[in-house]
């Protein structure tokens, strides 16, 4: 993630610098550059995601990465979720919380949401914690939040996979069930794949089973984004 940030960086103000030193674009105003090397930093930055994440295959990760729309309606989606990502911080202390491209990454580990040894069934306080996600998301209404799950190496990787798909699809059910709109969701079970931590300790362990939501801009965000960087 940070050499993905840091390449993107660094990408962007070279883009600025040549930007700002062409003559064609000395008339323009800021505004308009932030468009022109938005738009190319998107393009920049959807082959990072390509080289990066392809070869990585971290879920979220690459869920939240992989829709960019860049320029100014990008920026307008991105103050957006800035402030999503403060609000989730705000009602979920420990929480790990990503700003990523124009999405969010979200990391509940097990001691935000734990199950049932060898089930999909969420625990009293994973329901507690879970509860305090849902004003935030009804407040945010036009996102699309994509549930992955994930176990550690203990056991088949056929079952792993299973039971993370089953965990995933608990998340996603509770969550409806609270009044969100399970439209909004989407699960993919993803097992053993992606550690976090080394399979070899109880504590490495403890961390790669847990479960991360990618939250991105679901169409009317982007369109009514657009319509506004066009103001």
């Amino acid at each position: 993630m940070k050499k993905i940030s840091a390449i993107l960086v660094g990408s962007l103000v070279m883009l600025s610098t040549v930007f700002t030193s062409c003559e064609a674009v000395k008339n323009t105003n800021n505004t308009q550059r932030g468009a022109a090397i938005g738009a190319v930093g998107g393009a920049v930055l959807g082959g990072i995601i390509g080289n990066n994440v392809g070869k990585g295959g971290n879920g979220a990760l690459g869920a939240v990465l992989g829709g960019v729309i860049g320029g100014v309606a990008g920026g307008v989606i991105g103050n957006k979720m800035d402030k999503q990502a403060r609000e989730i911080e705000t009602a979920l202390p420990g929480a790990q919380v990503e700003r990523v491209g124009e999405g969010i990454r979200l990391v509940l580990g097990e001691n935000a949401v734990r199950f049932d040894t060898n089930k999909s069934t969420l625990t009293a306080a994973a329901k507690t914690n879970l509860d305090k996600l849902v004003p935030v998301f009804n407040q945010y209404p036009d996102t699309n939040i994509q549930i992955y799950g994930y176990t550690d190496s203990t056991g088949t990787a056929e079952y792993n996979l299973k039971l993370s798909e089953q965990r995933a699809a608990a998340v996603k059910t509770y969550l409806a069930g609270k009044g969100l709109s399970s439209t909004r969701f989407t699960t993919t079970g993803l097992g053993i794949a992606d550690p976090i931590a080394t399979n070899d300790t109880p504590e490495g362990r403890s961390q790669n089973r847990r479960v991360e939501f990618a939250i991105t801009a679901n169409e009317k965000m982007v369109q009514d984004a657009k319509k506004e960087a066009g103001k």
